[in-house]
């Protein structure tokens, strides 16, 4: 005599029907919160972990998600506009930007990213008690009003095409501008960084802008909260081999062995 199927076990409905919802549902999730775990779905989805790898494999044939061991990240993430960033984890924000902080000294040439957390370290460089002199190279209007009516720092604005969204400029002129300098640091914010795409953005200008400041500075430090590891975006910045040290409030094993310097800041 056949078993009625019950429901939350392995053996619930796997209809074609069935599958494609679920698959559309794992795919949102994705979207929602930038990596899933194959051993999570397959418990909410009453289904083994076979069937979940399988959905993951054919999202990843059709290009919307990078699998993972043991899981699946985002392949396109979307960055939230910067009035809503700043809110969000601002506490390990601040603890990453004192770590970064503590790199900067007197007579430096800094490129300061945009984003809510390379911002948060210009207001910790903004306090009167912050190394002085200091040059301050930034595509981020954020950035360089904190900066503009202080004689100890010469400030340079990387202008160009103006973004609303991330409130900083990007384009030819921007490159150019970062390009003409030299800097002892290149502090970059993090929209994603992966163990094999390495540092990656979701904006193609942003991405552009990035490489730059990587290519004209002495030493790179990713400023990256935990939410953006194992995650991966459209447009590549660099290798992990070309990043010197990351900043983080947490991390995966890997970064250990791949970059050179990974400083927890608590």
């Amino acid at each position: 005599m056949a078993h009625p199927k019950t429901p939350g076990t392995a053996q619930s409905d796997d209809s074609p029907r069935f599958a494609q919802e679920r698959q559309a549902r794992i795919a949102a999730t994705l979207r929602e919160q930038g990596r899933v775990e194959v051993s999570a779905l397959a418990a909410e989805y009453g289904l083994s972990e076979d069937t979940i790898r399988r959905d993951l494999r054919l999202l990843a044939s059709r290009g919307l998600v990078q699998k993972t061991h043991g899981g699946a990240v985002a392949l396109y993430t979307t960055a939230l506009p910067m009035a809503q960033r700043v809110d969000v984890r601002a506490t390990s924000k601040r603890a990453i930007a004192r770590a970064a902080a503590e790199r900067v000294h007197a007579h430096q040439a800094l490129f300061i990213d945009g984003g809510s957390t390379a911002l948060a370290l210009a207001q910790i460089l903004a306090a009167p008690d912050a190394p002085r002199p200091l040059t301050i190279i930034t595509p981020a209007f954020d950035v360089a009003a904190l900066f503009a009516n202080d004689p100890t720092v010469q400030l340079v604005l990387a202008g160009g095409t103006w973004s609303h969204e991330t409130r900083e400029f990007f384009g030819d002129q921007a490159q150019a501008t970062i390009r003409a300098h030299r800097a002892d640091w290149a502090f970059l914010g993090a929209c994603a960084l992966h163990q094999r795409a390495g540092l990656t953005s979701s904006l193609a200008g942003d991405a552009q802008v990035k490489r730059a400041m990587i290519e004209s500075a002495a030493a790179c430090a990713v400023l990256a909260d935990a939410t953006k590891h194992d995650m991966v975006a459209p447009y590549a910045v660099a290798d992990l081999r070309e990043i010197d040290l990351v900043i983080s409030d947490a991390g995966p094993s890997w970064l250990a062995g791949t970059v050179p310097e990974v400083v927890r800041a608590v």
